[in-house]
């Protein structure tokens, strides 16, 4: 029997392309979600905004508590859990600027179901567009893609950033940086030249621990350590593959498993609390979630309740389960692009068994 529900739906006001739960303690509830959309013309423009909900899944809640009108955003990740005092989040946008906000508890209102985003700092990174960014376990850094395939690793010290290093990692559009949360001296790149990439900041500028041109048969979207098996690492790619890799072999990556999800794999959230379990959105082909433990990759469920381009997923934290309702299924949050489309929906009960 399946129990998977669908908990709530909004239309956002821009193109959906990313959603993120709040980390943090006491902010499981928050979710983020940004927009996209590009106003063509004889001065074309790139605008965008990131709107705070609270969600309930116990009681269907999906309530829009803040807004903040921006440029065009193409990543946004909240601080790691217990990194810093106030949940913060970043935003990587088309104007090219990393800009970061405070999650702000609030009084009254609206706000108050899930606080209010404050502006604590912007820098602009490059005259081309940020495409990806991501923290460091200790929230002491941020590394960002550009579209030009350079990276800029960026230093927060009392919520002043600045730009440590910068070198051109690729050749095209860089879709995707991610540290090594084991190893965060680390960082991994993925791009638009098929190359999947690691580099060491020790060395300035970074050196290039190892290079793979030849297994990605187009460009590299994302990138995601696992949290619970320091040796693995996953990759999504537009030729439409969720590849595991054992950062033991990689410097000769032979020892590579895939399996094929159907559409390019845009994002992979790992699962909070469930090791080897995987949330892909899967662009042309919904999302889908995937069973990395044991021999194979294996699908184990997917959601097509989506009809545009499948961009932006993530599970909630903390007390996943619909209380007597679903028999422990996972609370997901999942947008698309061009239909604007957010989704609250929770995974059949046995994928947490």
């Amino acid at each position: 029997m399946l129990y998977r529900m669908d908990v709530a739906h909004c239309y956002l006001e821009g193109n959906a392309d990313a959603v993120e739960f709040c980390p943090h303690d006491s902010y499981h509830h928050v979710l983020a979600a940004s927009t996209y959309t590009l106003q063509e013309g004889d001065q074309p423009s790139r605008s965008g905004s990131v709107s705070l909900f609270n969600i309930d899944a116990e009681f269907g809640r999906l309530e829009l508590g803040h807004r903040v009108d921006t440029a065009g955003i193409f990543d946004i990740k909240w601080s790691p859990a217990g990194s810093t005092a106030v949940p913060s989040l970043a935003q990587a946008d088309a104007d090219g600027y990393l800009r970061l906000y405070g999650l702000e508890s609030g009084s009254s209102g609206a706000e108050a179901l899930g606080g209010s985003l404050t502006e604590i700092n912007a820098e602009k990174i490059s005259s081309s567009m940020c495409l990806f960014l991501d923290w460091n376990p200790s929230a002491t850094c941020i590394s960002v893609g550009l579209s030009d395939g350079s990276i800029s690793i960026i230093s927060l010290r009392e919520s002043q950033l600045d730009i440590c290093q910068e070198w051109k990692a690729h050749e095209f559009e860089l879709w995707s940086t991610s540290f090594d949360i084991h190893q965060p001296q680390l960082v991994y790149t993925g791009s638009d030249d098929c190359k999947f990439s690691c580099w060491d900041l020790r060395d300035s500028p970074s050196k290039l621990a190892f290079q793979n041109s030849k297994v990605h048969k187009m460009g590299v979207c994302c990138i995601a350590k696992s949290p619970s098996d320091p040796n693995l690492v996953l990759t999504g790619s537009y030729d439409e593959h969720l590849r595991l890799w054992d950062v033991r072999s990689i410097i000769k990556p032979v020892n590579e498993t895939s399996i094929c999800l159907g559409g390019g794999v845009w994002r992979i959230k790992h699962h909070p609390s469930v090791p080897g379990l995987v949330l892909a959105a899967c662009m042309h082909n919904g999302f889908a979630v995937v069973k990395t433990k044991g021999e194979e990759p294996e699908v184990i469920e997917t959601y097509s309740k989506h009809e545009s381009l499948a961009y932006g997923a993530d599970w909630q934290r903390g007390d996943l389960c619909r209380k007597g309702q679903n028999n422990g299924g996972s609370v997901v949050a999942t947008c698309s692009f061009y239909d604007r489309l957010l989704r609250i929906w929770t995974t059949e009960s046995n994928l947490v068994a």
